[in-house]
């Protein structure tokens, strides 16, 4: 199997399982603040992360020279992207939210061409229009509510964030995935602490024993963060950045599927004419990419 082919398939399985995410974060979000849910997501990951690098016997080469890179990723995708997202989908809906954030790829190819000097075809181009409009008709475009603006800042922030993050690791081929991902973790862990510590009392009205919190936790932090990052990490240095930002948008075809199956929302035409357009998208750039 070629690296094309492995990263393509990391990448989807990676954009499938955040698909998830959305239902899982909408079904606790009443209970954890986005903040607090952010941290925790990097709290369990990061214990599942460091024991799986245990049993593999992960060898480090780390270089300090390199958090020039690591602080900035951390920073970006991982803390300010992840609760810009959240804090985003909370103002406005999940599906501007879905909407929004379609933008990542788009803002991934501009990265990839400023930074890494990739340069910009017509099947990238055609291929993210096309992936765009994709999203656009699975979840159309709701923009009504009291903090729909405030919302759709946070969302453009975000997908502002994780496009320059899956960029920069770009610049670091001499750390395994594993490796990317607990060091950056960290980082927003670290972060965030100083905000979550200033709220601890909102801990204290979680009941962290309850199945549903501890189910959504464990799939928001160990398969959500700790499994689907590496995936994604590993994925980027098998892939060209400008592609590798189309399967990002796997999450809502994902997402609608299992709000229908178990939220009981319904699947519409549109639904399926974006699913096309968007799985044409990904064929097209992996096909037809120079």
């Amino acid at each position: 199997m070629n690296n094309k082919l492995v990263g393509s398939i990391l990448l989807s399985v990676a954009a499938c399982i955040w698909g998830g995410t959305f239902v899982a974060v909408k079904v606790i979000v009443g209970q954890i603040h986005p903040l607090q849910l952010v941290w925790l997501r990097y709290a369990v990951a990061i214990v599942f992360l460091i024991g799986f690098s245990i049993i593999k016997k992960e060898k480090w080469n780390f270089h300090v020279k390199d958090l020039k890179w690591f602080i900035p990723i951390g920073l970006t995708g991982y803390a300010v992207s992840l609760v810009a997202q959240e804090t985003g989908t909370w103002f406005s809906s999940a599906q501007t939210g879905a909407v929004v954030t379609s933008s990542t790829p788009t803002f991934m190819v501009i990265f990839a061409w400023l930074l890494l000097k990739e340069k910009l075809t017509k099947v990238k181009i055609m291929s993210l229009i096309m992936a765009t409009l994709g999203v656009i008709m699975i979840v159309g475009i709701h923009l009504s509510g009291k903090h729909i603006l405030t919302g759709v800042f946070f969302l453009i922030v975000s997908a502002l964030t994780w496009s320059l993050m899956s960029v920069m690791i770009q610049k670091l081929p001499n750390y395994s995935a594993l490796q990317i991902t607990i060091i950056s973790a960290s980082i927003a862990l670290l972060c965030l602490t100083p905000f979550v510590v200033n709220d601890v009392a909102d801990f204290t009205s979680i009941n962290f024993f309850n199945p549903k919190v501890m189910l959504c936790l464990f799939y928001v932090g160990a398969i959500s963060t700790a499994a689907a990052f590496v995936m994604w990490n590993k994925g980027l240095t098998m892939v060209s950045t400008s592609v590798s930002g189309l399967f990002y948008l796997l999450q809502p075809i994902v997402g609608t599927l299992l709000g229908w199956l178990l939220l009981g929302e319904g699947i519409t035409i549109g639904f399926v004419i974006g699913s096309v357009l968007i799985l044409g998208s990904v064929f097209v750039s992996i096909r037809f990419a120079e």
